[in-house]
């Protein structure tokens, strides 16, 4: 037979950035066109949003612009996927916000530092691998709570309502806003209803033209030939910058690091999150592969050095990088070029940013909510299962009425619990003999054959197969089974073939078992134990020769039957000795 053994990459490849890879596999001009022509599709795209996120977030619309120039030109360029744009991601305007709110934009700079190191961390050490098991209803449930808290954040925008001061929380938010009604202003919802429609008109008629910018500079063209008297960005913020910022680093010391670890923490972990799904998602339109470790590692740079020049956490970000595939980018040249891009328009046309309505960024979040949430899979998830409708629902709602990282936090230890729950269920006890306790109709379960017909002729020989991962979550699944024996045999032997693992606690329950067994004169056997298996029933106690081990059934019903040599004189077989020790 073939061997289908590869070589594993080295630590160098594994953090060899996709541009570098394009330039070996050679680079040319028309390879640079084409990323130029990407490159500016999504810059037009990135233009609104990068915007009208960091409004959103309680800062002023040239964080968002920042982010996406350093930001962006940093995940390219370093990253391990081919086709990821980097910038601001609606996902973080809810943890922003609260950050900002409570520690002011230093805090948050700071914060965002500390999630970059924390990033390139855990992409040197290897483990961006592990961010696959976070739970599909937990992903679901809090975009789709995120979706909502953003949506209701912009009714203010979208309706020109006056509000002193804006609840965070969504409860008193929206009563808040309904108190406010008498204040709506027709002019700004005719502007916001104009963005709406040309955002999804273009959507259905023409989808390949930028309908976000599209529909903003309509808006702003509007506003400023009719003189209408509707809240922009010049008047509330005062424009846009048009050169970048000096870096600066935000102070800190011990005290401060350590209160804003809970945040930097949720920002890497979502952060991580965004990043790779991004990444995969790009995997499955271009039919290449990305390397999650590097693209970490990546995020990590981008995400110390954006705040040190006004930004805001950066992420992969899953529409830009579709729109980049689709436009046909050819390499991370295309990420790199649309920050150039940006930053072009920063230095000649910032002034006109002035002129742009927030009704108008107000629609364009509001569909970028509805497109956030993802609806069928919500409703496919709902009606799965009740444990995975516990786990999407509570991570929703507590997203929502208390807090994002609450959220992440419940789910995933509610989804922990659930595939603990359903691990053990699926761990099954065969044997030819009858329980004693319970009687069950003969269909029970369905059709499913015995057992081994042959061990259970033989009353003096008892058989127990034991399927499945045996851990404590499935301990008492066992112990309850093997205590339903209503007599001891001659012979015990446990058929382990099926048993991938067995934990401290299900070892400690079945050397009390055998025991028992042992002192009713029953010969116990262990067949077809895995060496990893062996090993934690050798750590329990089950050794030889008070304990047998074979490689099969019949051998062990062999070697069980056969006349043992005195209990003085027998081997003991030492755990040095099993397969997998030195």
């Amino acid at each position: 037979m073939r061997d289908r053994r590869f070589r594993q990459p080295s630590f160098i490849e594994l953090f060899t950035p996709k541009l570098v890879t394009i330039l070996r596999e050679g680079y040319g001009l028309a390879d640079l066109r084409a990323d130029a022509i990407a490159g500016l599709t999504v810059a037009i795209v990135a233009l609104p949003l990068s915007m009208a996120f960091a409004i959103a977030s309680g800062l002023s619309p040239d964080r968002g612009l920042y982010t996406a120039i350093i930001g962006g030109f940093l995940v390219s360029m370093l990253g391990g996927s081919r086709f990821q744009i980097g910038g601001p991601a609606g996902a973080f305007i809810v943890l922003v916000f609260a950050i900002v709110q409570r520690q002011g934009y230093d805090g948050l700079a700071l914060a965002t530092m500390m999630a970059g190191v924390i990033l390139f961390a855990i992409g040197l050490l290897r483990w961006g691998t592990y961010i696959k098991y976070i739970p599909f209803p937990v992903t679901v449930g809090f975009t789709a709570g995120i979706a909502v808290i953003i949506f209701a954040s912009q009714l203010k925008e979208i309706f020109g309502l006056s509000l002193a001061n804006e609840p965070a929380a969504l409860g008193p938010k929206l009563a808040a806003l309904w108190e406010a009604r008498a204040t709506l202003k027709p002019a700004t919802v005719g502007v916001s209803a104009l963005a709406l429609a040309i955002i999804l008109g273009l959507r259905r008629w023409r989808p390949s033209w930028p309908g976000m910018l599209i529909a903003v500079t309509v808006c702003a063209a509007a506003t400023a030939a009719l003189h209408l008297d509707i809240e922009t960005i010049g008047s509330r913020f005062g424009g846009v910058p048009s050169t970048l910022p000096a870096p600066a680093v935000p102070h800190f010391d011990l005290a401060r690091l350590r209160a804003l670890l809970p945040d930097a923490l949720t920002i890497a972990v979502l952060g991580a999150m965004e990043s790779l799904l991004s990444a995969v998602v790009a995997d499955g339109m271009s039919g290449r592969r990305h390397r999650s470790n590097c693209e970490l590692a990546a995020q990590g740079v981008a995400n110390v050095v954006a705040p040190l020049f006004g930004g805001i956490p950066v992420t992969g970000t899953i529409a830009r990088t579709a729109t980049n595939v689709r436009s046909g980018a050819k390499g991370p040249v295309s990420g790199m070029l649309h920050a150039l891009f940006l930053l072009g328009f920063m230095l000649i046309a910032a002034p006109l940013a002035a002129y742009i309505p927030l009704a108008s960024l107000g629609a364009v979040l509001a569909v970028v909510s509805w497109n956030m949430a993802e609806k069928k899979e919500f409703v496919a998830l709902f009606r799965a299962s009740r444990g995975d409708a516990l786990v999407l629902v509570s991570t929703f709602l507590l997203t929502i009425f208390e807090d994002l990282t609450v959220g992440i936090g419940v789910g995933v230890t509610l989804g922990a619990f659930l595939f603990l729950h359903r691990l053990a269920e699926s761990v099954e006890v065969q044997t030819g003999e009858a329980f004693l306790d319970e009687d069950q109709a003969d269909d029970y379960g369905g059709h499913r054959p015995a057992y081994d017909s042959a061990a259970a002729s033989d009353a003096e020989v008892m058989v127990y197969k034991i399927s499945g991962a045996i851990f404590f979550g499935a301990s008492a699944t066992v112990s309850a089974a093997l205590d339903e024996i209503g007599r001891y045999p001659s012979v015990f032997i446990f058929d382990f073939s099926e048993a991938p693992l067995v934990d401290s606690t299900a070892a400690r329950a079945l050397e009390s078992f055998v025991a028992r067994l042992r002192k009713a004169g029953t010969v116990v056997c262990v067949a077809g134990a895995r060496p990893a298996v062996r090993r934690a029933l050798l750590s329990a106690g089950l050794h030889e020769p008070e304990t047998l081990y074979a490689g099969t059934v019949a051998d062990a019903r062999r070697r069980a039957t056969a006349p043992q040599p005195p209990e003085n004189h027998a081997p003991r077989l030492s755990r040095a000795a099993l397969p997998g020790r030195a």
